[in-house]
């Protein structure tokens, strides 16, 4: 079990499921195939957000100081995520947009932000 919980590979498959789950959920409203292509959009775009997440906010977090290093990297993460994800739901014409996103984009940046305190404190001291 410790294997899987120290795995990228793990952390980003259920990422994908759980959020493109989470999305066809969220489209189940609207004729097939929008709520699968939501899913399978929302699910590449979480995996990769989850991969990339945790070394992201490490190095924006070594590029500012005092307070800036502990808001900046979550709004940065969150920004770059909120752009991206609206972006790719637009254009492959997912009808629930907002709901689509609002679960993995509040999970991704409260990781960030909570990420982002830990490193911020860890330097504090």
């Amino acid at each position: 079990m410790s294997t899987l919980t120290g795995s990228s590979t793990a952390h980003v498959l259920v990422a994908f499921a759980a959020m493109g789950g989470w999305a066809v959920f969220a489209n189940r409203m609207h004729a097939m195939p929008a709520p699968l292509l939501a899913g399978l959009v929302q699910g590449v775009v979480s995996g990769t957000i989850t991969y990339f997440l945790k070394r992201t906010v490490e190095a924006l977090s070594a590029r500012f100081d005092g307070i800036g290093r502990l808001v900046l990297p979550p709004a940065i993460a969150f920004a770059t995520s909120l752009v991206v994800l609206v972006t790719l739901h637009g254009l492959t014409g997912t009808p629930e947009i907002l709901r689509t996103i609002a679960l993995p984009l509040s999970i991704s940046t409260g990781y960030a932000a909570l990420y982002s305190h830990a490193l911020w404190r860890r330097e504090r001291t």
